[in-house]
């Protein structure tokens, strides 16, 4: 008997009892699409961890965290492990000179305020130099990244920095509205606000002598006169937009909260605002005066090659820096999503595994109801290879329809996910949170079919063992 008429027989038999058959590729279906989201949810994590990883600089990037300086938040580990050096310009130079070091660029964070018109916003400032924000490989929806050796400060913001201006009056924003602030971030300029402080004491002052205004009369008004002096010295920089990054509110990314701008030009303004005090985020004598050094949150490193990152990594660990590299980030996590995929592929596992056991039934059933056909098929000579070779052919003709439906529902509900998540941005994700490459398209096609063929093997054989004659006379 050929391929050809076996395939064409199993095809009928599976014709002959749509139902069944239908319910029993419906199971196959449920459980092919079960496993491929399950698992589509771990590789969407992990495409997003690869995408943040190129954002921070690529897995040859190596952040060195040193003391932590005035009131600055970005040092994220132990404590009781940081470094009781500041990273400075010394400290630059030093790791520039050390073997594999491509380039080193010092990065400084501080929070900063922004007025514009009705709103008030915040934001966290980064400012490098033109060769680290190269390296930080931002998309931009438009405009360019900020220029240098100007009078004035650009910015390139964060593709959800206007989530984060709020109505002065009520103090609702985006997430309390759903309406974003009637400001054009790339045309509009802002005002700036470095020293919070001394402008929250400017709007207490404010509001204290609008409602005290008998002060003069009680001999209060020196003291007031003097904080209202220290206020006025506030300045209110004018910004404007270099460039935006790509994608909207809802478009989850690295650079999100993140606005940029030149490190040399901020530190100008710096200098000649806080002259004679201590600038945010930078450490002070015992006596509370100014450092005398600009100590930056931490510098980044970028190394020639991979294979050398560890080794780079354990020379600035010698020199008393904490480091932190994006290869041991991206392979503590990788382990971590391997144990999350493993977990969730086990999951929709199970809903195959009792499609198989309906196939094992529908195969079974299927030998009982043709035992007189099976007898016939011996007495005219068919060989036992091929009785077992149509049941086994059966049995992967339901495992490939069950599992080529079942991608197409994955597909769908891949989408469905993906949507409802605003794609991952709901849950802190950039890009999808669901992601099906066709690998696993194919795997799972393969694995539905290995099942259906597992499933059907032992039906198969019970129907080469059946005795000619008994099959003939049974009814």
């Amino acid at each position: 008997m050929s391929w050809i008429d076996l395939l064409r027989m199993s095809i009928s038999n599976l014709r002959r009892r749509k139902l069944r058959t239908f319910l029993t590729v419906l199971g196959v279906v449920i459980g092919t699409a079960s496993i491929v989201v399950m698992i589509s949810l771990g590789l969407g994590m992990q495409e997003s961890l690869y995408r943040e990883v190129e954002q921070s600089g690529g897995l040859t990037m190596v952040k060195v965290r040193g003391k932590q300086a005035g009131d600055t938040m970005m040092y994220s580990g132990d404590q009781e492990k940081e470094s009781e050096k500041y990273v400075k310009d010394d400290t630059i130079e030093e790791l520039e000179k050390l073997p594999h070091v491509t380039f080193v660029t010092p990065v400084y964070s501080t929070q900063v305020m922004f007025l514009k018109g009705k709103y008030e916003g915040y934001g966290e400032l980064v400012a490098m130099n033109p060769e680290g924000l190269k390296a930080q490989n931002i998309e931009l929806a438009s405009g360019s990244l900020p220029k240098t050796n100007t009078s004035h400060l650009d910015l390139v913001y964060g593709n959800g920095i206007p989530t984060m201006f709020y109505e002065k009056g009520s103090g609702k924003g985006y997430y309390d509205t759903g309406e974003l602030p009637e400001i054009d971030f790339a045309k509009d300029p802002i005002f700036m606000i470095l020293d919070q402080e001394g402008y929250m004491n400017q709007q207490e002052n404010s509001a204290g002598g609008a409602l005290g205004g008998s002060g003069a009369d009680t001999g209060e008004s020196s003291g007031g006169s003097g904080r209202e002096a220290q206020a006025k010295t506030v300045e209110k920089h004018v910004v404007m937009a270099s460039g935006i990054v790509a994608g909207d509110v809802d478009t989850y990314n690295a650079n999100y909260y993140n606005i940029y701008c030149d490190l040399d030009t901020l530190k100008q303004m710096l200098k000649k605002e806080f002259a004679g005090r201590a600038i945010p985020g930078q450490p002070t004598t015992k006596s509370g005066k100014p450092y005398k050094e600009f100590c930056y949150s931490y510098a980044q490193v970028k190394v020639d090659e991979l294979d050398q990152v560890n080794a780079v990594a354990e020379m600035i660990r010698g020199m008393g820096y904490e480091v932190e590299t994006n290869a041991e980030y991206l392979e503590t996590m990788k382990s971590q999503f391997a144990i999350v995929q493993a977990v969730l592929g086990g999951i929709g596992a199970v809903s195959l595994l009792v499609a198989a056991i309906g196939i094992a039934n529908t195969m079974m059933m299927s030998i009982y109801e043709r035992t007189k056909e099976i007898g016939v098929m011996k007495v005219l000579g068919c060989r036992l290879s091929n009785i077992r070779t149509m049941f086994l052919v059966e049995a992967a003709a339901i495992g490939l329809i069950g599992g080529a439906v079942g991608n197409l529902l994955s597909f769908g509900m891949s989408g469905v996910i993906n949507f409802i998540t605003g794609s991952g941005a709901a849950m802190g994700f950039d890009g999808n949170i669901s992601y099906i490459p066709w690998w696993l398209v194919l795997l799972s096609m393969g694995f539905a079919v290995l099942v259906g063929v597992t499933a059907g093997y032992f039906p198969a054989r019970r129907a080469m063992r059946l005795s000619p004659l008994a099959a003939i006379r049974s009814e």
